[in-house]
């Protein structure tokens, strides 16, 4: 799948006649789709290339209201373990709209964090969210782990 992030080792096997790639996050395999190929390249992207500690990053963690269940692609929690950062994916082939955002949004109105990205392996988006303006703001680029630690 043609993706604009950088390429890592993947682990991958096959079982019972389906492809499974290694989430190095949550120590095991999973099933290969198109999503979980973004993830998988996106999160090693922010450990590897943006200095993101692997420690501090959660894939799948589910989100409860009330009887509803939501859950959100991948976290990134402080030293504090306050989520910091929420990531949506989306598989290459789909457009992100502003129904993505939408998504990504109504996490947002549980855990408040300071920044959002959507990424389709193809396109990311990163927004900085000012809570105090009431307002947010689109980013040029992905910003490095440090960069976001200072600015708290």
């Amino acid at each position: 799948m043609d993706i604009n992030l950088p390429p890592y080792d993947v682990k991958w096997r096959e079982r019972n006649g389906k492809r499974e790639i290694f989430d190095f996050l949550r120590r095991r395999y999973v099933a290969l789709t198109p999503e979980e190929w973004v993830r998988q390249h996106f999160v090693h992207f922010l450990v590897e290339h943006k200095g993101y500690p692997k420690g501090l990053l959660a894939n799948e963690m589910e989100l409860r209201v009330g009887e509803k269940r939501l859950r959100c692609d991948t976290v990134l929690y402080s030293v504090t373990l306050q989520p910091q950062m929420i990531i949506e994916y989306k598989a290459p082939d789909v457009a992100i709209t502003q129904h993505v955002f939408d998504q990504i949004t109504a996490y947002n109105m549980l855990l408040h964090v300071d920044y959002l990205i959507v990424s389709n392996g193809r396109q990311h988006f990163c927004c900085h969210m000012d809570y105090a303006r009431h307002s947010y703001e689109f980013l040029s680029d992905i910003p490095d782990y440090s960069t976001i630690n200072n600015n708290q």
